[in-house]
């Protein structure tokens, strides 16, 4: 389910662990050293591994957040036109933090040089977190039935439990993303479960796209080379 990687190189000693660890601090190693039973070689191994693990994530985030944002914008596109609107932009019935991405976005495509495409760079300029907000369940009536579960016709037969599975897988990849992104812990994490959860959303999306993601995610191979720990 993953494209090859090099060989791990050995991990060498090439530095003073114990400087390492005052570096990183013993706070942020602590979870580090409980899986390592207290040994400061192995958690720092653990930390390093971790650091790979997080790049992996990401890159399999990346591929399905940018199938999915296109899955559902080409949806609230055809939504709006039906309803005979402009830009869904402009009328999405959203609140919160929600409506104050949105507006982020626009600014945002707004004051960026090069070319015309003002739609697709404020879809570019919208987060995950965004995406994953439109499919919450106080959504279902205004934009779920009528447009979103449009974009993933491979999913369950029932759109309202379409539309859980959508939201429970997106919700997982966005928070192991964020932890990911922020350098946290996520060594103690199923990380093969969200590796199943992204190839699932991608492939309720489009099954060729979620080949593509299960062929080119290196998370399996990563999670494979996990550092064995005290």
């Amino acid at each position: 389910m993953s494209a090859a990687l090099e060989p791990e190189p050995e991990w060498q000693l090439e530095w003073d662990e114990g400087a390492v660890g005052r570096a990183i601090t013993p706070i942020r190693l602590r979870s580090y050293r409980v899986a390592a039973r207290g040994d400061l070689h192995g958690a720092l191994r653990l930390y390093d591994w971790n650091a790979v693990a997080s790049a992996a994530v990401l890159v399999t985030v990346a591929m399905v957040e940018v199938i999915v944002r296109n899955a559902m914008d080409s949806q609230l596109t055809a939504w709006a036109a039906r309803r005979g609107e402009g830009s869904w932009f402009d009328t999405i019935p959203v609140d919160g933090r929600a409506l104050a991405d949105l507006e982020r976005a626009c600014r945002a495509a707004e004051s960026s040089t090069g070319g015309n495409d003002f739609h697709g760079k404020a879809v570019a300029e919208l987060g995950f977190g965004f995406w994953r907000c439109l499919v919450a369940q106080r959504y279902l009536t205004p934009l779920w039935v009528p447009a979103l579960n449009q974009a993933f016709p491979n999913g369950y037969r029932d759109i309202r439990e379409r539309r859980l599975r959508v939201e429970r897988n997106l919700a997982g990849l966005v928070t192991v993303r964020n932890r990911a992104a922020h350098h946290e812990p996520i060594h103690c994490r199923d990380l093969l479960a969200d590796l199943r959860a992204a190839v699932e959303v991608a492939t309720w999306v489009d099954v060729d796209a979620g080949a593509w993601v299960a062929a080119r995610s290196p998370l399996e191979n990563v999670v494979r080379r996990r550092p064995r720990t005290a």
